[in-house]
């Protein structure tokens, strides 16, 4: 099926081969091989007694694929970056971060960005956003992708230093700079503490979306992101399931949420996919996105086969998963009313192709 990936982080997407590379260019000191690295990332969750009494049960013990020793998501993240020295280093990762995606027939992908990291200091943030949008520009010729960039927040962070962030974007336009993400651990950073960077991105036309009611176990947060943050549509967003109020506003207004089955905390991987199953159920518009594909590991295909085949989601639902990510993508009209064209032509050639194998083994 034709895709969009429209929650995946840049650095989440490095590819364990090229982190070893990296490393040992680098010759950065690591408690572990990268491989082995990659191979044991999980995260562990937040304190369990937040999540005693929610209406989907969320596992407090650990899960029954977690490694002897774990690794967190964060600090694989962080030896990433530290080892990123060159504008073509990061072209590199953004190209290659394209040739998965497109192995998995994703047709437009957004991609989220760190601040500049210190690694790359010398490029400033000029530098450092063209470089991204070379490996944009390269992909777009070898797969006929597109691609667009999200600059994240670190919701760990100040206000003030989001909004800091958040000028320097609007000093500093790039084409391929389309909006702005509030990213890491919710329990970390409330929502309306960004208030004023996300109406000052609003006000100079960026678009805006949020991780929300991913680790804090409430439906209100992702009412703030909507009303306080304006945003266009929510990452992740499971526990709207606890108010049923606030799931038939955003059935009503067809919000969209970036859903993903696979979780860098392994416990959590059962209870996510009965939340977006639950989600699906209850009317919600659901996209489904590969998040940080490198170091789960996932892969969007994967996404996708654990929707149509674990959760036995019917053909018709898939075909709508997909097209939401049309509807949902931050490409300008004509771009999307093209894309939208294409998966349309390509749905249909599927379902005839599939007509065609049902009749031949039927006769």
């Amino acid at each position: 099926m034709p895709k969009t990936d429209l929650h995946v982080h840049l650095t989440g997407t490095v590819r364990a081969e090229t982190f070893a590379e990296l490393v040992a260019r680098e010759g950065l000191e690591l408690p572990a091989e990268p491989r082995e690295i990659f191979a044991n990332i999980n995260s562990r969750p937040p304190d369990p007694a937040l999540y005693l009494n929610t209406r989907i049960p969320v596992p407090q013990g650990p899960g029954v694929d977690e490694p002897a020793v774990s690794y967190s998501l964060f600090q694989a993240s962080e030896w990433v970056l530290e080892c990123l020295r060159s504008a073509e280093d990061v072209t590199r990762i953004t190209y290659e971060a394209f040739e998965d995606a497109h192995a998995s027939a994703t047709r437009h992908l957004e991609l989220f960005f760190d601040e500049l990291p210190p690694s790359l200091t010398a490029l400033g943030y000029n530098g450092y956003v063209e470089a991204m949008a070379e490996g944009i520009r390269r992909a777009e010729r070898d797969f006929g992708m597109t691609g667009l960039l999200i600059a994240g927040i670190d919701r760990s962070n100040s206000g003030e230093h989001a909004t800091t962030l958040v000028q320097n974007l609007i000093d500093n336009p790039h084409p391929d700079v389309v909006g702005i993400g509030l990213d890491n651990l919710e329990t970390s950073g409330p929502p309306e503490r960004f208030a004023a960077a996300y109406q000052l991105a609003g006000r100079h036309g960026l678009r805006r979306t949020a991780h929300s009611s991913e680790h804090a176990p409430l439906a209100t947060n992702t009412i703030t992101c909507l009303d306080v943050l304006g945003c266009d549509r929510i990452d992740h967003g499971y526990f709207v399931l606890e108010d049923d109020a606030v799931v038939a506003r955003l059935r009503e207004q067809q919000v969209t949420f970036t859903g993903i089955f696979t979780t860098s905390r392994r416990s959590w991987r059962p209870w996510r996919r009965a939340s977006i199953r639950a989600m699906i159920e209850a009317g919600l518009k659901v996209v489904l996105a590969s998040d940080d594909p490198g170091m789960f590991p996932t892969t969007l295909a994967t996404e996708y086969r654990i929707a149509a085949f674990d959760l036995g989601l019917p053909r018709e639902t898939m075909r709508q998963i997909a097209l939401n990510g049309v509807d949902a993508c931050w490409l300008p009209e004509e771009g999307k009313e093209s894309l939208r064209r294409r998966f349309l032509a390509e749905l249909e050639a599927l379902e005839s192709d599939l007509f065609d194998a049902r009749a031949e083994v039927a006769s």
